[in-house]
């Protein structure tokens, strides 16, 4: 199957590497997605933009699997909602959905137009907690800022067909019980109007690709297969 693979926040599509070798050698097709504004060295890329490049590795897949990651599920999640019928199954590792009318991710401070890695004291905890100094070193030189008009992007949601797409909840630095409990206090909206949402616990932090990659390849793939 297609595997479409839509990274986080500063991240370039060099981040699923690890991830792609493993969907290979598992008979799939993984496509890891370059967001424009994420390693092609523009900063005046928007989220009307990195929409535009999800949904143009939809439209060239077969009936894909659209995996997000942080952020980026919001990204996955605007591929239902403008391709219900091309899309067979959404995957969200470490995020939810953001809502019509919010900002993308707006989370950090905007410098010379660009919303850049905030530095590891914004991940202590459990976000961080598997990543060795080398490899903390290592995501900080390699982070790409994230275009203004990325983070600061309007989210627009249109289709209520969205909710028939089949979603998966990837928890990697929560867990299923917290992640339902989050849902049953209202605080996922998108996510509790999907017809159908599994969950699938990972122990890791909050970048399961570097840091436990064929585990992560060995979920995407069953559920791939409908295992």
């Amino acid at each position: 199957m297609d595997i479409l693979l839509i990274g986080g926040l500063w991240l370039d599509a060099s981040a699923w590497d690890a991830v792609v070798s493993d969907l290979e050698a598992r008979g799939h097709r993984p496509v890891p997605v370059a967001l424009p504004g994420q390693g092609d060295g523009s900063a005046s890329a928007t989220l009307d933009d990195q929409v535009a490049a999800v949904l143009a590795a939809v439209d060239a897949a077969d009936k894909p699997l659209v995996a997000g990651h942080s952020a980026a599920c919001t990204l996955a999640w605007l591929a239902a909602d403008a391709r219900a019928d091309a899309v067979s199954e959404i995957v969200l590792i470490g995020g939810m959905p953001g809502n019509d009318g919010e900002p993308y991710a707006d989370f950090f401070e905007v410098e010379d137009g660009v919303m850049p890695f905030p530095g590891w004291g914004e991940f202590d905890g459990p976000d961080s907690a598997d990543l060795d100094e080398r490899a903390k070193a290592s995501f900080a030189a390699h982070a790409v800022p994230v275009p203004e008009g990325v983070s600061r992007g309007v989210v627009r949601l249109a289709d209520e067909r969205r909710f028939d797409v089949p979603v998966t909840l990837v928890c990697p630095e929560f867990t299923s019980a917290q992640a339902k409990e989050w849902l049953a206090a209202g605080q996922m909206p998108e996510l509790a109007r999907a017809r159908r949402l599994d969950y699938v616990d990972i122990d890791s932090g909050h970048w399961p690709m570097f840091t436990k990659p064929a585990e992560l390849a060995g979920i995407l793939a069953r559920i791939a297969d409908g295992v």
